[in-house]
């Protein structure tokens, strides 16, 4: 090891041999300077570098480190004591021996106040189960849908004209809370008279002509649209006479195959059978997704729905369908039932997210409030409209047009 690993300048009194000249009022060098002073002297013992603590050979067993014994005579660092923590948090200070101090200990005392340590975080606490919400006022709810079938079998099994009174009226009403909603939210102005007016027209056509006359009444009423829109200033009328067009196929002319189904013979039971399989579609979707719904069916659209739901809309739906089929319509068979309830549980769900669809657009909950618990007449009406094409051709397949 050469002097300047020691990081200190040489010590007074040596020099090696120079040709350099005189040195801090040293001797003249020379020859003989060089060789009095060589006979004078001893050398250095050679020691071995120390390489800086952090280096590779930190890892290996018996490396050499910063403070380690460089000489014999010093005791090694692991033999060497220290009274406290203190020695580290202060470099190059002196280390203690232990014939200096023979009461140290060997590691470091505990500090006479140490911190407190944080209390351990606490554990949570398990929360009760929350109890589902059914999500709206069941009582109003059930109240509303009893009312209401109340009122439609009535009229349904004692003057048909009066059921088909009842068709219009929710025809109207569910053409003004769609075309009110689209102005409020959307500021798109469908002409509500030609709609009210031909949506009228075409489910009496429907009851009176068939599919013949709802078609026709269908054609009459978007001409109508066009026409009416043309009364005002030209901004914005695409857009309008598309929502008229829209809203005359979606409400009344969906509208016409139930009083289309009502012309048959037997055209009460079939309602009678379009109701209550669609009902009890809804009724299986909701029981099921409320108590056992996990998977969510169309959460982009519709996140209250559940797979679980649909399972259950599927069953409830095929088991009412072959009762009703079997017993309420003239020569119609169980499996035939099963069929007509698997349709309904599909119709009837798809057209529950397509309504589900345009109040998203819109950004509102229900199209109405006219009905406690349940909305709106559109909001009762998003499932029975698409279903009803749906059961009237699958009856015609069955057991004819009566």
């Amino acid at each position: 090891m050469n002097d300047s690993s020691w990081g200190a300048p040489p010590q007074a009194g040596y020099w090696g041999p120079s040709d350099q000249g005189p040195v801090q009022g040293a001797a003249p060098a020379g020859p003989a300077y060089d060789a009095h002073y060589a006979q004078q002297t001893r050398p250095m013992p050679i020691v071995p570098d120390v390489p800086e603590h952090g280096g590779d050979q930190d890892d290996d067993q018996g490396a050499a480190r910063p403070g380690g014994p460089l000489f014999r005579d010093e005791q090694p660092f692991q033999d060497r004591p220290f009274q406290d923590q203190s020695f580290h948090d202060q470099p190059g200070r002196a280390e203690p021996y232990r014939d200096q101090n023979p009461s140290a200990q060997p590691y470091a005392a505990v500090p006479q106040n140490p911190e407190p340590m944080p209390d351990a975080p606490q554990p949570a606490q398990p929360q009760p189960p929350q109890k589902k919400s059914a999500g709206r006022d069941l009582g109003a709810a059930i109240g509303v849908g009893v009312g209401l079938g109340v009122v439609i079998i009535a009229s349904l099994f004692v003057v048909k004209a009066v059921f088909v009174g009842v068709v219009v009226i929710a025809v109207v009403v569910g053409l003004w809370e769609l075309t009110k909603r689209l102005e409020e939210r959307k500021g798109i102005k469908a002409p509500l008279v030609p709609l009210a007016i031909g949506g009228a027209a075409m489910v009496v056509a429907g009851y009176a002509r068939g599919a013949e006359g709802a078609w026709i009444a269908m054609a009459l009423t978007a001409l109508a649209v066009l026409v009416w829109r043309m009364t005002e200033p030209p901004e914005g009328y695409l857009k309008d006479v598309t929502a008229g067009l829209f809203a005359a196929f979606y409400v009344p002319f969906l509208a016409t195959f139930v009083t289309m189904m009502l012309a048959a013979d037997d055209g009460a039971w079939r309602v009678l059978v379009f109701l209550i399989l669609t009902v009890v579609s809804d009724t299986g979707a909701y029981a099921v997704g409320w108590r056992f719904g996990r998977k969510k069916l169309a959460p982009r659209i519709s996140p209250g729905k559940t797979r679980e739901g649909l399972l259950g809309a599927v069953a409830f739906a095929m088991a009412a369908g072959a009762l009703c089929v079997q017993f309420l319509i003239e020569d119609g068979t169980w499996w035939q039932g099963l069929l007509l309830g698997l349709a309904v549980a599909v119709s009837a769900t798809l057209g529950d997210l397509g309504e589900s669809m345009i109040k998203r657009d819109l950004g509102i909950k229900d199209m109405g409030t006219l009905l406690p618990g349940h909305g709106g007449i559109m909001d009762r009406l998003d499932s029975l409209l698409p279903t009803a094409p749906v059961v009237w051709l699958l009856l015609v397949i069955f057991v004819g047009s009566g």
